[in-house]
């Protein structure tokens, strides 16, 4: 892609309306704009990466055995009605007439819809266990927006329903999205911990925040230093096999948000030298809460001594949207954004520092072709500007990996590479920066798989 012919609208200078990095880089580098209070458009460059987040998750998802479907974002009151939840969801809930003056909502969640769907659909316990799980815009009417999409109004979820016959076939479902969960951050470059939470309006006894260290998170957690090291299940993983013992050895040691922190507890149980307390941004939360639904909504299934049995089930959520803001949170520096590889919007930035130049727009071509016949994305800075609003812009929207090419190093029959992660510059004919380029790719998709 040739920058002179896309649509990013970058910006100098902070806006003044963004308080933590996330929203100050995203409006800066082009990713989003507002519409409205905690409600954004995605430009071409954010809609890139929202994808590729949006692709892991459901890759990941569909490895654990959960079955894709489509919801749409207005449901039916009646049905939150039959669970009991209509009246005391809150303002959050943004409740509509439609012309007909009936009752609808702009959908915060959907366990009664997928309770509904599974009720009027299955009948027999030999259709279970089932995981159902889509990927749909949701609202919340928060009372103050902010952070941009951290704590925005309008956010894309992935949101999975898990029904069983059972509770200890429920808790082997909650297992499986558990370690679901661990294996998708891994991918998004991520460290997750998981963290016993608070229910809230979701209900149920049993929960889990997965979160993210990051020195701009939200709230404040605790854990035991092991767990910030601790490398999750690979792909070769048997979903089928008992889980409990993957599961055990994220749960045995201390992990708490600050709503759950036991300070007693933790001086007990962790050692002075392995207490972690640092700065954390939930980015999952999943729920074990049996018959809460099933049971006014009527999902029952014939059990195998023919009575009808009432399903148990559970939810699981991933803010997809939130995921690019916290990724940001986690992998930045002071000149912009770092990408890890696995969701970076290109692979590579072209930057010709002299465009006009018939040798440097000449080589620049050549290497724009090559690199895309080898299966790399690339943004080509094609532009007539400064060398240095090039680097900066460059910089600031965080490609992994960046080609400079200039008259001198041409006269030297090199190009430079440059690392963003690191920073590291190196002089290189390209045929060798085109190698590490592509073993680089083929290794990020290798842990992909």
């Amino acid at each position: 892609m040739r920058l002179s012919r896309y649509f990013l609208p970058l910006l100098r200078d902070d806006p003044k309306e963004a308080e933590i990095v996330s929203h100050r880089l995203m409006l800066r580098a082009g990713l989003i704009r507002q519409s409205s209070a905690g409600i954004y458009s995605w430009l071409p460059l954010g809609y890139r990466v929202l994808s590729k987040i949006e692709q892991i998750v459901r890759e990941e998802q569909d490895r654990a055995g959960a079955l894709e479907l489509l919801m749409p974002t207005i449901q039916p009151a009646e049905l939150w009605r039959e669970s009991g939840r209509y009246e005391i969801y809150g303002k959050e809930m943004l409740r509509i007439d439609d012309r007909h003056e009936r009752e609808m909502l702009y959908g915060p969640t959907n366990e009664e819809l997928i309770t509904a769907i599974f009720r009027d659909v299955v009948k027999s316990y030999k259709e279970l266990p089932r995981i159902l799980y889509h990927i749909q815009w949701k609202f919340r009417d928060e009372i103050r927006p902010r952070f941009g999409v951290m704590r925005g109004r309008e956010f894309l979820m992935k949101d999975s329903y898990s029904f069983d016959l059972t509770p200890e076939a429920a808790r082997r479902s909650y297992n499986k999205m558990f370690v679901a969960y661990l294996r998708t951050f891994s991918r998004l470059g991520l460290r997750s911990i998981p963290m016993a939470a608070e229910t809230g309006p979701i209900g149920g006894d049993l929960s889990h925040e997965f979160i993210i260290l990051a020195d701009t998170g939200e709230s404040e957690v605790h854990c035991h230093k092991d767990l910030v090291a601790l490398e999750p299940p690979g792909p070769d993983l048997d979903y089928e096999a008992d889980l409990s013992p993957v599961i055990k050895s994220w749960t045995s040691k201390y992990a708490a948000t600050s709503e759950k922190h036991d300070a007693a507890r933790f001086a007990r149980e962790v050692p002075e030298t392995d207490r972690v307390t640092a700065r954390g941004i939930e980015v999952g939360h999943i729920f074990f809460f049996g018959t809460k639904y099933s049971e006014p909504m009527g999902a029952r299934v014939q059990g195998p001594g023919g009575g009808l049995v009432t399903v148990e089930m559970g939810s699981y959520g991933i803010g997809v949207s939130r995921l690019v803001g916290a990724i940001i949170e986690a992998s930045h520096d002071d000149a912009g954004i770092i990408w890890p590889k696995s969701v970076a919007p290109f692979d590579v930035g072209l930057i010709n520092v002299k465009a006009g130049d018939a040798g440097t727009d000449a080589a620049c071509e050549d290497i724009y072709a090559k690199l895309e016949a080898a299966g790399l994305s690339v943004l080509y800075d094609d532009r007539d500007d400064r060398a240095g609003a090039k680097f900066a812009a460059m910089d600031l929207i965080g490609l992994p990996w960046q080609i400079i090419v200039g008259p001198k190093s041409l006269a030297s029959g090199e190009v430079e590479l440059k690392e963003r992660a690191t920073g590291a510059r190196h002089s290189l004919t390209f045929e060798s920066a085109l190698n590490r380029l592509v073993i680089s790719a083929t290794e990020a998709r290798r842990e992909a798989a």
